[in-house]
């Protein structure tokens, strides 16, 4: 009996689905689809720039589309349907990976975990990142010389004028021409929301790394009034980290809180909105992908890296902050950033949905 390993449905372990589906074997098989390249894709975390490097997929798809593509990282979930394998980091997988042959490595991690990973696996070519003598990250080539230096040199990230995408399409080879982000939608959870009138997600938490983010609580009772004094749902968004701040925030000013939520559901609950306010977080990330207007309050951070693609607004303290990337700013820089300011971009965006 003939077995054809190399087809992109073969599986080794189980029946292909042409198999499942029409009783094929594989001498005869009319649906046999010879693998090209193999490719491994390394990119952990976080979960916003996991989502942020799908548009990678649109260009891989276009230029090979018969590759064979595994994906490495910490957010199996955020991965799109399409990747032939997806795998988290653990022992037995990184055994698999470090015992075959890849064509092509695309390295987009600086990480310890990943480097490391990226310069032992065995491919023909390798873009990104790989470690040094010293077990530090280096390039494999000077495609990525740009997107190392911005991350080592404040003076040079602050010069930025690339987004996420565009830097990692660069890394990779590829010019970027505003592919779109690629999100899983595969929860049927049903909610119970007014969508008589435009339901705004406010979005209050940005996670413990960084809490200059934050913004304070007046500041959301504010806005949460103004909206709904203009005839819009408000909705309130957030994890386990922001449950009870939430609760309190839905008992001063009103709306519609409905708890926090697994990854699956927290993305279809994000559908149900016409515009989502937030800070930079994985909420953000969520939205574009769901291609939802987005109002985006920045402090930190070099908004030329947010690829809003044309769906947005940036809005920034009148007066830059000087804390880049602080996990703490000392001059409450988020303050600056009034509610009127954020209720007039939502009203903006709304005359658009």
């Amino acid at each position: 009996m003939v077995i054809k390993s190399d087809c992109k449905y073969f599986k080794g372990y189980i029946p292909c689905i042409p198999h499942k589906k029409y009783g094929v074997h594989c001498e005869h098989c009319s649906y046999y689809l010879p693998i090209r390249e193999r490719i491994l894709i390394i990119k952990l975390g976080a979960a916003g720039d996991v989502i942020r490097t799908t548009p990678l997929l649109r260009k891989i798809w276009q230029e090979m589309p018969n590759a064979d593509i595994t994906w490495l990282t910490d957010f199996p979930d955020l991965v799109p349907e399409g990747v032939n394998s997806v795998i988290d980091y653990s022992v037995k997988n990184i055994t698999w990976l470090l015992n075959r042959d890849f064509d092509i490595v695309f390295s987009l991690d600086k990480d310890k975990e990943a480097i490391v990973v990226a310069e032992k696996v065995s491919a023909k070519k390798k873009f990104g990142f790989g470690m040094d003598a010293y077990g530090r990250c280096r390039v494999f080539n000077d495609l990525s010389l740009y997107k190392l230096e911005t991350g080592l040199f404040d003076d040079v990230s602050k010069k930025n004028t690339k987004s996420y995408p565009q830097e990692i399409f660069e890394m990779c080879g590829y010019s970027f021409s505003g592919e779109e982000y690629i999100l899983n939608l595969t929860s049927t959870r049903k909610w119970d929301l007014d969508h008589s009138k435009k339901i705004v997600g406010l979005n209050t938490g940005c996670g413990g790394r960084w809490t200059s983010r934050l913004w304070s609580n007046d500041n959301w009772i504010t806005l949460a009034k103004m909206l709904q004094a203009n005839n819009c749902e408000v909705l309130w968004l957030g994890g386990a980290q922001e449950d009870e701040k939430n609760k309190t925030l839905l008992n001063k000013a009103g709306g519609k809180y409905l708890g926090h939520f697994d990854l699956r559901d927290f993305i279809a609950l994000v559908n149900e909105c016409d515009v989502v306010v937030t800070q930079v977080t994985m909420a953000m990330h969520v939205a574009i992908g769901l291609r939802k207007k987005l109002v985006l309050m920045n402090n930190i951070f070099n908004k030329h890296e947010f690829e809003l693609y044309g769906r947005g607004e940036i809005v920034e303290p009148p007066t830059p902050c000087g804390c880049y990337y602080a996990p703490i700013c000392p001059h409450d820089s988020m303050s600056q950033i009034t509610p009127e300011r954020v209720f007039h971009s939502v009203v903006n965006q709304i005359k658009n949905v």
